[in-house]
């Protein structure tokens, strides 16, 4: 029973997550952004080689690099969720590693299916298990961002050093759950790190 509650929040945001990038990228083209509340927060289909937000590591090594990381991180992760669920360690501690790990499976997914999966998303909307094939090869996928949120939107005072008059924008990154997933783990161990290490040395 002590398995059933950390593993249920696993899959409740993997299968989110799925879910939507699933429909995203078989409903969209690669650029297309609809309105879900105002002009505040956009469904914004876009694609990356990298980490969560965009970030990117150059070229196909880069690439390869950065999914042979990810698979070892997530098998480091998953050793030691199942560690401190055995010890009954913090519950707190506990959610927000599921969380992290999560996030990193949602988005090595992409990385190692959606090339084989998927077709282009550039000239036309994606076709899940195309007769051609897909756009890439194992580990090479891309992976699938579609929130946006562009909350302040403006223009930096001419006093302002190096981007005076430039136009700015928060938030600017276009994310997908599994980031948030990731993102929201982090913040709570930063959050609660005095609670949760105070409690592993004792």
């Amino acid at each position: 029973m002590k398995y059933l509650k950390p593993f249920g929040i696993i899959f409740l945001i993997l299968f989110l997550d799925q879910f939507l990038k699933i429909y995203i990228k078989t409903h969209f083209l690669i650029g297309e952004q609809i309105s879900v509340a105002g002009n505040w927060f956009y469904l914004h289909f876009t694609e990356n080689n990298g980490m969560a937000f965009g970030l990117e590591l150059a070229g196909n090594t880069g690439k390869l690099l950065l999914s042979s990381f990810r698979i070892i991180a997530i098998g480091v992760l998953g050793y030691i969720l199942i560690k401190l669920i055995k010890k009954n360690e913090d519950k707190l501690m506990i959610l927000s590693l599921s969380m992290i790990f999560a996030g990193a499976l949602g988005n090595i997914i992409d990385s190692c299916f959606y090339g084989i999966i998927f077709n282009d998303s550039y000239n036309n909307v994606a076709t899940l298990f195309p007769a051609e094939g897909g756009y890439s090869s194992f580990l090479y996928g891309r992976v699938v961002d579609m929130l946006y949120f562009p909350l302040i939107e403006g223009h930096f005072p001419t006093w302002f050093p190096f981007w005076a008059g430039e136009s700015f924008e928060f938030f600017r990154p276009v994310f997908n759950l599994a980031d948030a997933s990731i993102s929201s783990g982090v913040g709570l161990m930063l959050l609660f790190q005095k609670r949760f290490f105070s409690e592993s040395k004792q």
